[in-house]
């Protein structure tokens, strides 16, 4: 059989790999027209419907609908510009199906709870845009943007959490469980106090001197066992307010302790510290030492009677 021989449908079929009964909903879509007809009526097609119905039946196969088949095939767009939005398509089908993955794992590993599993899917089919809203209105909502609270508005949507294309059940449960935190009302009073107070916890990026000087003498004292309401730890939390007078020299000592203790108040939640532990696993960012258990133990140093 040569080329310009026309070809019986069930001869396209045995060519093409395609059933007779799709060839024929193809030639009355208009898709694949056929050539002519038999004697008896059958339906031929030529060489050409035969290469059609191969570039529909690969299209098809990657997930194309019929009626930009169509278009491609009439040569209303080109078939380049078509393929590209389709890849464009495919990248999110993966990117989704990544998701769902990640999501399953982390079911499977943890064993969550029927709520916990609806949430994590929930939040996973958002797409990144609309995540970074939910910051967004973390942000605006909690803090006055453009006076007081700008440095740490700034910070916060800086280190805005965003899921990669192929998070781990890590990432996606840290996800979760941030996206509740910061819809709980009382989390954002204690950050925007934390704001008003202009306290920024140690291990966000912008902790500054004073945290430092904190950090060191009460970590030796906790790993000698210091008991912070004990009389040893008097003159250590004497030491640390005097290294900090040092970066507050106008600042007397009694009104400096105080200050140094609301500060410490303000950056003493458990929450905080989670926010961020939960933002770097999201980002998949390096876990720095926290502030809290060093915060805590000072904490109950500085507010000893100072009474001799």
């Amino acid at each position: 059989m040569n080329d310009a021989t026309p070809y019986t449908i069930g001869e396209v079929a045995r060519l093409t790999g395609l059933s007779v009964k799709t060839i024929r909903f193809y030639s009355d879509a208009g898709v694949v027209p056929f050539s002519d007809r038999s004697p008896a009526g059958y339906r031929l097609y030529d060489l050409d419907a035969v290469l059609r119905l191969e570039l529909v039946r690969t299209l098809r196969e990657l997930g194309m609908d019929l009626a930009t088949i169509r278009r491609v095939l009439d040569r209303k767009v080109s078939l380049a510009d078509v393929v590209a939005v389709h890849a464009d398509a495919v990248d999110l089908r993966i990117r989704t199906l990544r998701l769902h993955r990640s999501v399953l794992r982390a079911v499977a590993l943890s064993g969550s709870s029927p709520e916990e599993i609806t949430l994590m899917h929930k939040l996973t089919r958002l797409t990144a845009a609309e995540r970074r809203r939910l910051i967004d209105d973390f942000v605006t909502s909690t803090f006055d943007v453009q006076d007081r609270h700008r440095e740490l508005a700034t910070m916060v949507r800086m280190a805005a959490p965003d899921l990669p294309d192929d998070p781990s059940p890590e990432q996606i449960r840290a996800w979760a469980e941030l996206a509740e935190l910061i819809g709980e009302e009382d989390f954002r009073h204690r950050m925007r106090k934390l704001a008003e107070q202009e306290t920024l916890p140690a291990g966000t990026g912008v902790a500054d001197k004073v945290m430092e000087l904190i950090r060191r003498p009460v970590a030796a004292a906790k790993e000698a066992g210091v008991d912070p309401l004990g009389p040893e730890a008097r003159p250590i939390a004497d030491s640390v307010v005097a290294a900090v007078a040092g970066a507050h020299p106008h600042m007397p000592d009694a009104e400096l302790r105080g200050w140094l203790i609301q500060q410490l108040e303000a950056v003493n939640d458990p929450r905080v510290e989670q926010y961020w532990r939960l933002v770097w696993a999201v980002n998949g960012w390096q876990v720095l030492p926290g502030l809290l258990p060093d915060a805590a133990w000072l904490l109950q140093a500085l507010r000893q009677d100072r009474t001799p």
